[in-house]
Formats: structure tokens, C-alpha cells, sequence
């Protein structure tokens, strides 16, 4: 589609780009620099600058595009050129079917760590009451995703949340009340189980699990963009392990249990240091890949 307008008094024909040769441009351009999913980035780019679905591209694709769109288009796709995260560049991520907000702050959610609120889920349903008064610790909540998974599936369930950066608790704030969650969870700044009270049903945790000489090696748009305190497990990658397993037992009703998120190596290390501590009935959960991702125990 083109258009004229005069400048000087000379006629200039300048393009205009339409919805459609938008999200095409930006596919060819994101294919070029060899990003994984270039016509779904382009896609999700496109939808976050338009505020529009999936559904209007396919409609409107004829539909003409304002100017200032199409400039934040392709900043967007220049910053995705440059490997940051597609989900980080429109600021949120969807988990467990809910739109997470997220920030250079903290940790973006990822589908794998949703088996582990399918594992302890699983074991409510076999231990506990989905309807009962469960309360549970998130150590560690950086967006708050896992915790608010969770609450969604237990309505009678509160919760603490727990984090070392003011600025993450701030972003799991805002997303607790961006679902209405707000008056069922406590955000407290702290280190790792220090600040708990009382005795929790559940006490679960992504922690940090990266081998400290391992971050130089990791895909770009992790180690560029992830925070590195979400990351870092120290030199062995279990350093977060010790101080959970350490602290958690304490604060744990009978029956209750402990969830954390592992690396995919990491099970029998994480289950030998559990051993040390006298912890007994510890599993193993697998993730939709079949990598070892989640240790649990029981009190």
C-alpha cells in the first residue's frame, strides 16, 4: 500500500507498512539473526505494540499501521536481535495460565518449573484437603508465580512469601494483586527460611542452582537477562539446597513437606545432603522432558 504527501511542494511516495508485511518483516529479520522462533517472537512483539490477538493479525492484516508502531516494532525486534527474552521484552509471561508480570528483577517463570505445582498439588490430593486451610511458604518467590499458581487451585489456602530483594517482592506483590490474591499471601524480605514463623504445611522454593563457573556458558538470553542472584548456586550449584534443607524442617507441620525445583544432575546430591540431615521419604519428580527437576520430602 502506498501513500503521497508533499514536501516542498515535490510529491514523495513513502510505503506504508501493513499489519501483515510488519510481522513478516520482523519474522525474516529475527530469522536472519537466527533466533529459535522468529515467526512466534515476531508474532508476540506485534501483538504487545498493537494491543491486539492472534485473531485481529489474521484479520486486519491488510490494515494499515501507525508510524509510531511500527518504530517500537522494530526496537522491540532489535532487542530480541540482541537475545533477550521475547517474554521480557513485552514484560509479562503466562504460568500455570495466569499473565505474570516481570522485570529485569526477577526470574522469569518457565513451563518446566510448573511440574513442580502438579507435584504438590499431587500430594495435597493424596495427604491433605485442596478446600482446607493449607498454609504454605515460598522461599525464594521472585515473581511470585509459583505461589500464585498454586492459590489459584487452593481457595482456602495462604500463604508467606519470602525474598532477599525488596525490588523482586515489590514485582510479587503486584502480581498478587493483579489477581486478587493480594490479602492471601505476606511478602517478607529476608534470606532463605530466616523470617518464617509458625509451622507451614508446605514450604516449597526455586532456588538458585547454577554452578557458579557454568553462567559464563548458558544460552544468552539467560545469562544476559536473568538476574544473576537467581541463578548463582555457588561453587557445587547446591549451596541453596544446604541452607533450605537446613532450615525448613522446623517450620514444617506433620504431615507436611518440602518442594524444591533442581537441576537436571543434581538428584542424588540434593537427596545425599537431604540423608545428612535425617530427612526420610524423598522423591524425585521428573519434568516434560523426563529430566529429574523436583526433590521432595515429607515430614
Amino acid at each position: 500500500m502506498m501513500f503521497q504527501i508533499k514536501v516542498s511542494s515535490v510529491s514523495k511516495v513513502i510505503p506504508i507498512e501493513t499489519v501483515s508485511s510488519l510481522l513478516e518483516r520482523g519474522t525474516q529479520k529475527l530469522n536472519c539473526g537466527k533466533i529459535e522462533t522468529p515467526a512466534l517472537d515476531a508474532r508476540l512483539i506485534l501483538q504487545c505494540v498493537m494491543q491486539i490477538d492472534h485473531a485481529d493479525i489474521i484479520c486486519d492484516g491488510g490494515n494499515p499501521v501507525p508510524l509510531p508502531w511500527v518504530d517500537k516494532f522494530d526496537r522491540y525486534i532489535a532487542r530480541r536481535l540482541d537475545h533477550e527474552p521475547v517474554h521480557r521484552i513485552i514484560g509479562e509471561r503466562e504460568f500455570w495460565g495466569l499473565e505474570i508480570e516481570i522485570s529485569p528483577l526477577v526470574l522469569e517463570p518457565r513451563p518446566d518449573t510448573e511440574r513442580l505445582v502438579e507435584l504438590v498439588l499431587d500430594w495435597i490430593d493424596q495427604h491433605m484437603n485442596r478446600q482446607g486451610d493449607i498454609r504454605i511458604a515460598d522461599i525464594g518467590t521472585g515473581s511470585g508465580a509459583i505461589i500464585l499458581a498454586l492459590l489459584s487451585e487452593l481457595d482456602n489456602a495462604c500463604a508467606v512469601a519470602v525474598d532477599i530483594s525488596p525490588t523482586a517482592l515489590d514485582q510479587a506483590k503486584n502480581n498478587a494483586k493483579n489477581h486478587k490474591m493480594g490479602n492471601r499471601v505476606e511478602f517478607i524480605e529476608g534470606n532463605w527460611c530466616e523470617p518464617l514463623s509458625g509451622k507451614f504445611d508446605l514450604v516449597i522454593s526455586n532456588p538458585p542452582y547454577i554452578k557458579t563457573t557454568e553462567i559464563s556458558r548458558l544460552a544468552p538470553e539467560v545469562r544476559k537477562y536473568d538476574p544473576v542472584i537467581a541463578l548463582d548456586g555457588g561453587v557445587d550449584g547446591l549451596a541453596a539446597y544446604c541452607q533450605l534443607l537446613a532450615q525448613s524442617a522446623v517450620y514444617l507441620k506433620t504431615p507436611g513437606a518440602v518442594f524444591f525445583e533442581i537441576g537436571h544432575e543434581q538428584a542424588e546430591s540434593v537427596k545425599s545432603i537431604a540423608e545428612e540431615m535425617g530427612w526420610e521419604n524423598m522423591n524425585i519428580g521428573q519434568d516434560f522432558a523426563g529430566n529429574d527437576r523436583v526433590f521432595y520430602a515429607s515430614a
